[in-house]
């Protein structure tokens, strides 16, 4: 992850709670952005957490870097987290309704950069099983995670009711290609669990307080699952603030 995404996170992670700063003009562009991430949390249904406060000053800060998945252009100038549990019936929902969309739409052009956190709340009993799988699947293969993660999304009810999650797991990943064999080490020797460890401590330090949470980097948390078509608002005037800030930058200015 570069640097940029890095710097920006630090200034979430610090309880950042305004938009992009006062010194940049003000226009049409910045007074959308504004007001569109600056929505409250009751314009996306969201799985609201019992989040314990003292969890976003205790123990050492967690790097985005060292946690989830990500898709798309590293030099894009828009940077999403999204924090979701795979129990989540309002995070299926987005993947479901909109996420498709976004990623033809601004992931795949090149305007986004999104990184994708599954993260334990403690709501789903099932979770930590098959959010394992995702990772020991995606240490082996990203295509492979791709499809196991459209799976979990597309099939929660049935591993959501198992008695048996991590087998009915098993042997959906059985067919996707892998070595299973690496498979079986990597999930009996919990070799991902740090990860999904971290995963949740981040969540906690950022102050996530539903699922899912999206956390477009430099401006205060989006919760729920917002339609898609103000997912786009969002996206479009965040690019477009960032865009001119860029070419501003560029500018030699006055000297």
């Amino acid at each position: 992850m570069n640097a940029g995404l890095r710097a920006l996170l630090v200034f979430a992670l610090v309880g950042a709670a305004s938009c992009a700063s006062g010194d940049a003009e003000t226009d049409g562009t910045e007074d959308l952005t504004r007001a569109l991430l600056a929505q409250p949390a009751g314009d996306g249904m969201s799985t609201p957490l019992a989040v314990d406060p003292a969890m976003a000053s205790q123990g050492a800060r967690v790097s985005v870097a060292q946690v989830g998945f990500n898709r798309g252009d590293t030099t894009a100038l828009v940077k999403v987290v999204e924090m979701s549990d795979y129990g989540c019936g309002f995070c299926r929902q987005f993947h479901e309704e909109s996420f498709g969309a976004i990623r033809e739409e601004f992931i795949e052009t090149g305007m986004v950069e999104w990184k994708f956190v599954p993260y334990i709340t403690g709501m789903f009993e099932n979770s930590l099983a098959v959010t394992e799988a995702v990772e020991c699947t995606y240490a082996q293969s990203p295509a492979a995670f791709e499809a196991l993660n459209a799976r979990l999304w597309a099939d929660q009810g049935a591993w959501k009711r198992s008695s048996d999650p991590g087998s009915l797991v098993q042997g959906w990943v059985s067919g996707l290609g892998i070595d299973m064999g690496t498979f079986n080490t990597c999930m009996d020797a919990d070799e991902r669990i740090p990860r999904i460890a971290s995963a949740t401590t981040l969540a906690g330090q950022i102050g996530v307080r539903g699922t899912p949470t999206f956390v477009v980097l430099g401006w205060p948390p989006l919760q729920g699952a917002l339609p898609l078509d103000m997912f786009r608002d969002v996206l479009t005037a965040a690019h477009a603030q960032l865009e001119a800030l860029e070419a501003a930058e560029g500018d030699p200015g006055e000297g």
